[in-house]
């Protein structure tokens, strides 16, 4: 199965499950890897979006790695979004070049399971605080997998680290 998995991070220097996580995606056969930060820094103005819309060509899964950033996706994830898919290449007429491929979001949380519950601080499961991606998948006619989250990510040990990898490699495979 080809990917193309697409990571941000608004802080990827001080990143460690993610810098993880992105270095399994490198190694996977059949996978791009995008780092939207690498590529453009924290400036959206900078997004090549001809180039990024040619990066979905050929793909049957999209990857969406990134640490949940105030109970949201990373702000240069969402102007990605906002700038890549256009009415007219990802909806409207004409606007199907991603239809049919896979959205699989792969997210980390600082915070506990029990903190992304309903009994929990939040009062939301991690499956409602993706919503909007969810949403977005299926108004442009993708098919929306269950996310892969990993939380209590603040200093992670070697053996968590190991795990994540492990569970990562295994979603990439499936």
């Amino acid at each position: 199965m080809k990917t193309l998995v697409i990571v941000s991070h608004p802080s990827f220097e001080q990143s460690t499950v993610i810098r993880t996580l992105e270095q399994v995606a490198k190694q996977y056969p059949g996978a791009a890897v995008r780092h939207l930060e690498g590529l453009y820094g924290s400036d959206p103005s900078r997004i090549d979006v001809a180039e990024e819309q040619k990066a979905h060509e050929g793909v049957d899964r999209i990857v969406y790695l990134f640490p949940i950033h105030w109970f949201n996706i990373t702000p240069m994830l969402k102007a990605y979004l906002n700038r890549v898919w256009t009415y007219g290449w990802a909806f409207g007429p004409e606007g199907n070049a991603l239809r049919g491929k896979a959205m699989q979001v792969v997210v980390s949380a600082g915070a506990s399971e029990q903190t992304y519950s309903h009994q929990g601080l939040i009062e939301s499961t991690m499956e409602e605080v993706l919503t909007p991606m969810k949403a977005s998948a299926l108004y442009v006619g993708m098919r929306y997998l269950p996310p892969l989250a990993f939380y209590d990510n603040m200093g992670p040990t070697e053996a968590t680290l190991a795990a994540m990898r492990q569970a990562f490699s295994e979603q990439l495979a499936a």
